[in-house]
């Protein structure tokens, strides 16, 4: 039977169950309701007006009023009469009541009255008990057929329930098991079911694939250890270091780099943990030691250097985590890592070379750029002649140039300091007050020029500070003259100095148009500078900036927004 027919008869067979319940159960709840509004509506009425018509009754000789209020009641009565023998005792109620009102002091009449409304009383509650029995028996009816159908439809939904689920769930579950066979390339699993349903013709094809995944494996083997090879034999020729392990730590293969920067032979490295391999090797050990604590990885630390082919050689370490997404699934799957190490050997040369061209040139031009200006302040004393207003002009711009260039010359001094890593830090107390006055008057003319108003504010009980004059001085006005050149015409910058959680904090804030929010994070990297800006200026500043302070152990930062203003920052530790 196809499974489709068994879905239909079960649900189809549910459906007809919850049917006869509902329809059993509608028509017996409407049966009693007959039964009861009956004796609601006739018998209970009638006592309802017996009784005030006795009430009322009592009160004739006292009250005026009970004979309107009995004469009420009765022709109440007279309405709902249902039963038999109802009618002749409302009968005489009424033919005694009307002799009563003629005689209302009879007392015979009275008793009379009350003798033909106790008839009446007790014809109803006969009416009552017989109504009552018919509601009991329909009730115990009910009770019993929907008692029966009701446990005829659970057998039928109990069977339904324990075979159709296994019908369709047990070939699933078979078929599933195989699929994960297949899946871990068991090629040789089969499925047999006998049924003629769906599940006969899914078994049949889903071993034609079996058969067919089998055979093309085996087909291909040969292509896939070919292509194995040749990846190690092109790993093996590479002129750089690799290591590639498992997600376990083991080690699967090391070409012949690695195997000579290391000193190790292949048999005592590939095939073990790593962890092993570095117990006994240095080099090793500090190869892993960011893959054993991540937490303690920093990648912008300096390349490695490593004493290979006969000289110190140097070396940038990567670890590429290795991630497949298994065919059919969704999520990726951690399979292991390589290590690679790219010998930037040459590229270092050519940077330390780079490094001392600038620090020779830099250093050489200073004496001509002294004699320059020697001669622009001899030119500019008048005991030696006056100068006309162009002369002095030219002069002036001579000036600037050659001041300009000097500080050109200077942060090229400072940079190649840095890339040597010789800078040398000179800490001691050091006033406040007198590196703010340094940069201040540093930058005194190019703010009178823009007519911009240099705001300085220093917390109360704040006058001296470990660290570095020169260098500080040199950052704050580094700092102070980017504010300025930045800054609009007959604007503010404001210097800021405060203690902010046991550190020192130095702040230069300017109203100009400020920095877009993409390049904050480039803004202190070499050469940067934004793109579109037409100011003059090396991108070596704030590159500058950032080394002396972090020689000091301190930090910078920058906050901006478009529009509003930029502020520097930079910390160093009170002590």
């Amino acid at each position: 039977m196809k499974i489709k027919t068994k879905l239909n008869i079960g649900v189809g067979l549910l459906f007809m169950m919850i049917l006869v319940l509902s329809v059993l159960s509608g028509w017996y709840i409407n049966q009693l309701k007959k039964d009861t509004s009956n004796i609601l509506k006739a018998n209970y009425n009638t006592l309802e007006y017996s009784r005030n018509m006795l009430l009322a009754l009592e009160e004739i000789n006292t009250d005026p009023l009970a004979f309107n209020v009995f004469e009420k009641h009765l022709k109440n009565q007279q309405k709902n009469v249902t039963e038999p023998g109802e009618k002749e005792a409302t009968d005489n109620v009424a033919i005694h009541f009307q002799a009563l009102k003629k005689d209302s002091r009879n007392t015979t009449l009275q008793s009379s009255i009350r003798k033909d409304i106790a008839e009446l009383m007790q014809l109803n509650m006969s009416a009552i008990e017989h109504k009552s029995s018919i509601a009991d028996s329909t009730a115990k009816n009910a009770i019993m057929v929907i008692s029966v159908t009701g446990m005829l439809c659970f057998i039928i939904a109990f069977i339904l329930l324990v075979n159709l689920p296994s019908n369709i769930a047990n070939p699933i579950k078979t078929l599933t098991e195989s699929i994960r066979q297949i899946a871990n390339q068991n090629y040789k699993e089969r499925v047999h079911f006998e049924s003629r349903s769906e599940f006969g013709e899914l078994a049949k094809s889903f071993n034609t694939m079996a058969e067919k995944l089998q055979e093309y494996s085996e087909s291909k083997l040969d292509k896939i250890i070919r292509g194995k090879k040749r990846i190690e034999t092109l790993i093996d020729n590479m002129h750089d270091p690799v290591i590639g392990i498992d997600e376990n730590k083991k080690v699967l293969f090391v070409n012949d780099e690695a195997l000579k920067i290391t000193g190790l032979r292949q048999e005592n490295f590939v095939g073990k943990l790593i962890q092993d391999v570095a117990v006994n090797n240095d080099l090793v050990r500090d190869l892993i030691k960011d893959m054993i604590h991540p937490a303690n990885n920093n990648s912008d630390k300096e390349p490695m250097k490593i004493y290979a082919d006969g000289k110190e050689s140097y070396f940038e370490k990567e670890i590429i985590d290795i991630n497949v997404i298994p065919t059919g699934e969704k999520e990726s799957h951690f399979i292991g890592q390589v290590i690679m190490l790219r010998n930037i050997t040459p590229f270092k040369e050519l940077d330390l070379a780079k490094t001392n061209f600038l620090g020779t040139v830099s250093h050489e031009f200073k004496t001509p750029i002294s004699s320059i200006q020697m001669g622009l302040q001899l030119l500019e004393n008048e005991r030696i002649g006056n100068l006309n207003v162009e002369q002095k002009n030219l002069v002036n711009g001579i000036k600037e140039d050659s001041n300009r260039l000097l500080k050109i010359t200077g942060e090229l001094l400072n940079i190649t300091q840095v890339e040597s890593g010789s800078i040398k830090i000179d800490s001691k107390f050091t006033n406040i007050h007198d590196i703010i006055d340094y940069a201040v008057n540093a930058n005194k003319s190019a703010a009178e020029q823009k007519q911009i108003n240099i705001k300085i504010k220093v917390e109360d009980g704040l006058t001296n500070i470990f660290a570095d004059e020169e260098k500080t001085s040199w950052v704050l006005n580094n700092l102070l003259s980017n504010a300025i050149r930045y800054s609009y015409e007959n604007s503010e910058v404001e210097i800021d100095v405060r203690n902010e959680n046991d550190k020192v904090k130095f702040s230069v804030r300017d109203y100009g148009r400020g920095i877009e929010e993409q390049y904050l994070d480039k803004i202190f990297d070499r050469y940067f500078r934004i793109p579109g800006t037409k100011k003059e200026g090396t991108g070596l500043g704030l590159s500058i900036s950032k080394q002396f302070i972090e020689a000091q152990g301190g930090q910078i930062s920058v906050e901006s927004e478009l529009g509003v203003g930029s502020l520097f920052s930079f910390f160093l530790k009170n002590i």
